[in-house]
């Protein structure tokens, strides 16, 4: 695979940025379940967080397929891009449906992390996947909505500044479809937190700075409002696009890096006089992750070019998501039995990296889900669910 010099000297420049951020800051985050703020930070100064923002709001204007490259450097170096990834994917619905005057009041401020846009509230207890079936409510009051509800797995609110909010606007009862009624709102949390917002933290098998968010009359002005009221569905479905495109990208990352680690400590460990990776028993396994890591890249890369050509990459973005994944996960496995006990020890980072890499195959999509998709939608199948 051929790639252009601006993305090859990006690869470069993130490399470098992620040297400053070794295993041992890492690992003293995960200890702690503490939000690398340093990392994000550094990231925001960088420019890389502000990618697919246009230029003249102060960002790079750089397509989804460069952004994709971003985000699988930064887990290929170990370290951990759940931190920031939703600034990246949640900036789609905003500038492919903001207004002039929102796009104008908060892009230049996330470019420059004056402001971060880190939250995005989907997910409810009740529903899940199921978005159709949420139930947090926004009621028009004038010239504000008044919010009720509650939202789980929302990561990183703790330490956003923004919420892309999705919720109902219309009652499921009174609209023509059921994809109908839902509306996207861009929620300033440094005005409701404490004010009908609260946020409760959530304690994971992996340091995510994940929540549950509750509403309790929360009040916003009607002008938080992206787009038409009761179109939301709507406008998140290609913001999830680009999301499952630029997660698979950060999967391709991780299975790069366990592949990377289990190849050199197969080459040094030396068992019965023996380095163990002479021994096809280990071979096979890395080579074998290798080549279904390789797969997954050129699937994420496709996705990311239909994307970045107007397309609709639907089933691109569920492929890449799925085979991503899927190679990720395998590589932490094998990452593990190559290292044998030490798999286990917190010092060679591969213990963190596995418990990171399990969740991909269940967020933000799970493997069936997206298995339901590409049989009903792509080979004609009759609906599942």
């Amino acid at each position: 695979m051929t790639e252009s010099e601006e993305i090859t000297e990006i690869r470069r420049a993130v490399q470098a940025l992620c040297a400053e951020f070794p295993g041992e800051y890492w690992r003293e985050k995960d200890r702690d379940r503490a939000y690398p703020g340093e990392f994000v930070d550094a990231l925001t100064k960088s420019g890389f967080l502000a990618a697919l923002i246009p230029e003249e709001f102060g960002g790079s204007g750089l397509s989804l397929d460069a952004a994709a490259v971003i985000m699988e450097e930064i887990q290929a170096a170990g370290c951990n891009g759940a931190s920031a990834h939703a600034q990246m994917y949640i900036m789609n619905t905003l500038l492919r449906y903001g207004s002039a005057e929102q796009k104008a009041k908060y892009l230049p401020g996330i470019a420059d992390g004056s402001l971060r846009l880190q939250a995005f509230g989907v997910s409810e207890p009740t529903s899940g996947t199921d978005t159709l079936s949420l139930r947090t409510v926004a009621v028009r009051d004038g010239d504000e909505y008044v919010v009720n509800g509650q939202k789980i797995w929302t990561s990183r609110a703790e330490y956003s500044d923004l919420m892309l909010l999705l919720a109902r606007t219309t009652p499921r009862d009174q609209v023509k479809s059921k994809t109908e009624g839902l509306s996207i709102f861009l929620v300033d949390m440094r005005e409701v937190v404490g004010k009908g917002m609260t946020i409760k933290p959530i304690r994971t098998m992996m340091n995510h700075s994940t929540t549950e968010v509750f509403f309790d009359d929360m009040r916003i002005p009607a002008s938080a409002l992206i787009g038409e009221e009761g179109k939301g569905f709507r406008y998140i479905l290609s913001g999830m696009n680009a999301e499952r495109i630029l997660i698979a990208a950060e999967c391709v990352g991780d299975a790069k890096w366990f592949i990377q680690k289990a190849s050199d400590y197969a080459k040094d460990r030396s068992v019965f006089a023996r380095p163990i990776g002479q021994n096809q028993g280990v071979q096979f396994p890395i080579a074998r992750c290798y080549a279904q890591m390789r797969a997954a890249e050129l699937m994420v890369h496709h996705a990311a070019q239909v994307y970045d050509q107007g397309g609709n990459p639907g089933e691109e973005a569920n492929m890449a998501k799925l085979l991503a994944s899927e190679a990720s996960w395998a590589a932490a496995d094998m990452c593990v039995q190559t290292h044998g006990g030490f798999g286990f020890a917190e010092e060679y980072d591969v213990e963190r990296k596995f418990r990171e890499a399990r969740l991909y195959t269940v967020a933000p999509i799970s493997t069936n889900l997206i298995l339901s998709y590409l049989a009903e939608h792509v080979l004609g199948l009759p609906r599942s669910y």
